[in-house]
């Protein structure tokens, strides 16, 4: 049963789900904010209006991921990939997310590859790239 207070982020479910399965036991936690550590520093090396480029903190990712499903929707996440390195202290996983724009109803189809820091059994950093022209597409295509 989802913990409930995570309902308000089950839009972004698949791409949670994809990652708590990447990391299996290399992690404790139930959900992907459980995985990360209260001052995990979460990077992004694209930009994407609204998106910061550097998230410091789990309230602050939080926060960002709030935005992020009050404006699209995952219907799946698959295609992953996962290279564990540095005795586990490292994972690299590729994967891909499946979605819809709110605002328009356009389809939202992405690439991403993520490199993830592991201490202690919690994520401390997390550096993600992306199809950045995937998202530009899709955030300023006209509703149909």
């Amino acid at each position: 049963m989802p913990n409930p207070k995570y309902a308000a982020y089950e839009p972004a479910g698949p791409y949670f789900d994809l990652v708590r399965e990447a990391l299996g036991d290399l992690v404790d936690g139930e959900h992907f904010f459980d995985i990360v550590t209260d001052a995990v520093v979460y990077e992004v090396l694209y930009d994407i209006r609204g998106w910061p480029r550097v998230i410091q903190g789990r309230a602050d990712l939080m926060a960002a991921f709030r935005a992020y499903v009050d404006n699209i929707v995952l219907q799946s996440a698959d295609k992953l990939i996962v290279h564990n390195t540095d005795n586990g202290n490292v994972a690299v996983i590729e994967y891909q997310v499946h979605g819809t724009i709110l605002a328009t109803g356009v389809k939202y189809d992405n690439r991403f590859c993520s490199i993830i820091k592991i201490e202690n059994r919690k994520i401390t950093h997390w550096r993600d790239y992306m199809d950045s022209l995937a998202a530009w597409n899709a955030l300023t295509a006209q509703a149909h």
